[in-house]
């Protein structure tokens, strides 16, 4: 790509960007949160025409004007937020858009061959050492799994460049671990792979070479053997980022959540939190390690009031608040960063002066009788755009159309301006840059410093280690240990994660 320059009106995305890549090479784009990664791969992909500039393909000048032209030229992507049927199978995902047909009784009927192309996607599947069942539902599978059905409808289609845009961002880590296996396998196998991602660590365990983009600008492409990760980091912020959590010592206060005994059920009736017990008090952050699967996220709606609560209490400044409204929930003094942003966290197609008032849009100044103060709202936003640092600074902006770090920090803005006496933390940091989460760790220890309780759920281990006072860890919707930040360590913590020490009880939250 020489000289790629990507407008929207007055807005320059990226700034006469070139980018070179090798066959078999794993090349990562690496840049802060709105810093324009997505938009040159999109342009690479087709889905935007460049302003300015040229895209070469084997040393020929080509017209990407579509993604079914990139797809002629051998280039797939991957999106951040996966573009999958979730009522359909695996297979008839895959051969979407591409099926083939055989012809079927007497009377010239055609049906889909699915039986040939299941064939073909379990010989695809072997031969990337992909292991995806092609007959199983994708509302069925985990997201790592649905990631590698993203993959290999792209090899289906005869990728021979794949671009992976945050390919990490909603994976566990023993996920991940995969999914540099499979990046390593495709590579070998001839495959160019293009990785969009702010995941310093990940970058040093998989690519060859990186590419660094601030504010829509190339700063430099650098041989990733040679730089370390705080080498990586400066040039993507700007400036030196601190990898540690400046936290004090401080006195735990009261209790001022207390979940005694809950059960609550999944999508299938069956039992996903089972009989969980914890107490979280003001002044602490209390961190819920375990692997994705084992209840998390049915908790999380639970005491969240967006799915039932079967039996146990959840005691929220002195009121059971089980099976109650989300909005009563709130207005005891609950907020919550989702897990899922786009699900569960924003109105995409409401602005980021709307998202930011969500929650409180029927207070004052921001509504009177009945009428909502659009002035007052603007304002608002503007002075939390400027304090969060979302991008682009215009709060008139869809919030659909920012990055998915900059919608994370829209949501973490309202959430914090909120003031709760608990903040329940689901990934805070998914998708975000280094510098953003150096951001986010230091309001969410800035919430406990302040005598409020936070309880952060994260995949994040690093995470989950840095900013816990306490640890509990979640295994098969039980909390099976609690430790202080003190006694806890990665080994030590993934052992009780894998179920270990489950038949020693756990210790009182």
């Amino acid at each position: 790509m020489k000289g790629i320059t990507k407008k929207f009106g007055d807005f320059v995305a990226n700034d006469s960007i070139d980018l070179t890549v090798h066959k078999g090479e794993i090349h990562a784009l690496l840049g802060e949160n709105g810093a324009g990664k997505t938009t040159l791969m999109n342009v690479l992909y087709g889905l935007y025409m460049p302003t300015e500039g040229n895209i070469f393909i084997k040393g020929d000048k080509v017209e990407v004007t579509s993604p079914n032209v990139a797809i002629e030229k051998g280039i797939g992507m991957v999106h951040q937020h996966f573009m999958l049927i979730d009522t359909f199978t695996v297979v008839e995902n895959i051969i979407l858009g591409m099926e083939t047909t055989i012809k079927k009784g007497s009377w010239d009927t055609k049906c889909i061959d699915i039986e040939r192309a299941t064939k073909e996607v379990e010989k695809l599947s072997k031969k990337y050492s992909l292991h995806v069942d092609p007959k199983a539902k994708i509302q069925d599978i985990s997201v790592g799994m649905q990631q590698r059905v993203e993959i290999l409808k792209a090899l289906y289609r005869g990728a021979d460049i794949l671009i992976l845009d945050e390919p990490t961002a909603v994976l566990t880590p023993q996920e991940v671990e995969e999914l540099i296996q499979i990046i390593k396998n495709l590579t070998k196998q001839g495959k160019t792979i293009i990785i969009i991602t702010h995941k310093l660590k990940e970058i040093k365990q998989a690519a060859d070479y990186c590419t660094i983009i601030r504010r829509g600008k190339k700063i430099n492409t650098v041989k990733v053997s040679n730089v370390t990760e705080e080498n990586l980091a400066e040039m993507m912020v700007g400036r030196q980022v601190s990898f540690a959590v400046d936290k004090k010592d401080i006195e735990k206060g009261e209790v001022v959540l207390n979940i005694d005994n809950i059960i609550i059920k999944d999508n299938r009736k069956l039992n996903a939190v089972n009989g969980l017990s914890l107490k979280v008090h003001r002044g602490e952050i209390l961190g819920i390690a375990g692997v994705d699967g084992n209840g998390q996220s049915e908790f999380l709606e639970g005491i969240t009031g967006l799915r039932p609560i079967e039996s146990g209490k959840v005691v929220l400044n002195g009121e059971n608040i089980v099976n109650t409204s989300p909005r009563h929930i709130m207005k005891k003094g609950m907020c919550n960063i989702p897990e899922d942003r786009q699900k569960r966290g924003l109105i995409l197609d409401f602005s980021i002066a709307e998202n930011m008032i969500l929650e409180i849009y029927d207070k004052e100044p921001f509504s009177k009788n009945g009428r909502l103060n659009h002035k007052n709202i603007e304002e608002h936003a503007r002075k939390l755009i400027g304090k969060f640092d979302v991008r682009p600074q215009n709060e008139k902006q869809a919030v659909g159309a920012l990055s998915g770090g900059n919608q994370q920090k829209v949501i973490i803005a309202r959430e914090v301006t909120n003031d709760p006496d608990v903040l329940i933390a689901a990934q805070p940091t998914r998708g975000l840059d280094v510098g953003a989460i150096e951001f986010v760790h230091k309001y969410l220890v800035e919430q406990r410093d302040n005598g409020k309780a936070v309880l952060l759920i994260s995949f994040e281990l690093d995470e989950i280690l840095n900013l816990s006072d306490r640890i509990a860890v979640i295994y098969n919707g039980k909390i099976v240990d609690i430790l202080d930040r003190k006694d806890a360590n990665e080994k030590k913590l993934g052992y009780l994660m894998a179920g270990g020490g489950v038949e020693n009880g756990r210790k009182e939250a």
